[in-house]
């Protein structure tokens, strides 16, 4: 295998240090954190992470630029495209693979479905498509199968999921969950599928619904402490975090998260900017937020939570994230 890193970039024997790089044009970016992580457990081995952004808008246009964060350079690269322009798709990784469901081309919903490879980055359109056209989707990996959830089919908000089984390539309908949603944030916790807010076409959600896999039934959960619509939602600490996103009013920095134990949500430490639209993906440590829209313009900077510190802090720039765009995270050990 190609060797991505170089020594210089190694913690300390022993060390659990993270180090800054050195980003595009010489700048030392000493006062941001590093994505790179030294695993205890394996002494000398280092777990990549590598952040991809796909499609989204610009100008009330979907695009199909595709972004990738490399964390030796703390820089995000413009990789290309998917083969078609599309915002509000499911974007996911599973099997080492990244996967782009559904989404509007600007004209008509998609049930198309595109899968980039890492080994030969390339994307390829060789995948079953949805037995539904759908955009603002959720997307989410549970058990070695994917699952997209609720959406928007042109013309009414979805219950309805499908469940992708990559050894038979078919998508499949399961149980549909009490509440249209579209919009909404996905995550995976203790086995569990949550579906986390959205809209239900009308107005933004407060509540929350669990999918179990084994029953293939959903159940209500505590509701959220803010209503909130494309919002961003992903696992962290063992608990889920409901990140920005957009309430009946206006766009919104503030953050949830909701602990298993207590069964409930409660308040966590804002971001610095609002964000509609935002994406949130967890690397080596960090909860990050990336892009979206503040209600005047495209954010393009990416914002790290650092549970140390309890604290929300600036993590670059993407070159042309999109809000509506799909975030996923691809686990590489060089």
């Amino acid at each position: 295998m190609q060797n991505w890193y170089s020594n210089r970039f190694l913690p300390r024997q022993g060390s659990s240090e993270s180090y800054s790089v050195v980003a595009k044009g010489s700048e030392l970016l000493s006062s941001q954190p590093s994505l790179i992580a030294f695993r205890p457990a394996y002494p000398s081995a280092l777990v990549l992470c590598f952040i991809f952004s796909v499609g989204g808008w610009h100008h009330r246009d979907a695009v199909s630029g595709v972004e990738r964060y490399n964390p030796l350079q703390h820089e995000w690269k413009v990789l290309g495209s998917v083969s078609r322009p599309h915002r509000g798709a499911g974007v996911a990784s599973l099997k080492n693979c990244i996967y782009a469901v559904g989404g509007f081309d600007g004209t008509t919903c998609l049930s198309s479905v595109e899968r980039y490879d890492p080994k030969v980055n390339e994307w390829s359109c060789d995948v079953a498509p949805l037995r539904e056209s759908k955009r603002d989707v959720g997307l989410a990996e549970l058990g070695g199968y994917l699952y997209c959830v609720g959406g928007h089919d042109g013309l009414l908000c979805l219950s309805t999921v499908e469940r992708y089984d990559p050894s038979e390539d078919r998508w499949c309908k399961v149980a549909p969950m009490a509440s249209r949603r579209m919009g909404l944030g996905v995550a995976v916790l203790d086995g569990y599928l949550y579906a986390v807010g959205g809209s239900d076409g009308q107005s933004p959600l407060y509540s929350v619904e669990r999918y179990d896999p084994i029953e293939d039934t959903w159940s209500p959960c505590p509701p959220l402490g803010t209503c909130r619509e494309d919002l961003g939602c992903a696992t962290f600490g063992g608990k889920i975090y409901a990140v920005g996103g957009r309430d009946d009013l206006t766009e919104l920095c503030s953050v949830e998260r909701f602990d298993p134990v207590s069964n409930k949500w409660s308040p966590a430490m804002p971001m610095q900017s609002k964000r509609n639209k935002v994406k949130a993906a967890v690397a080596n440590g960090y909860l990050l937020a990336v892009g979206g829209f503040d209600g005047i313009v495209h954010v393009t900077t990416v914002e790290a939570f650092d549970p140390d510190i309890n604290r929300w802090r600036l993590f670059g720039n993407t070159q042309s994230c999109h809000p509506g765009g799909g975030v996923a995270v691809l686990n590489v050990t060089p």
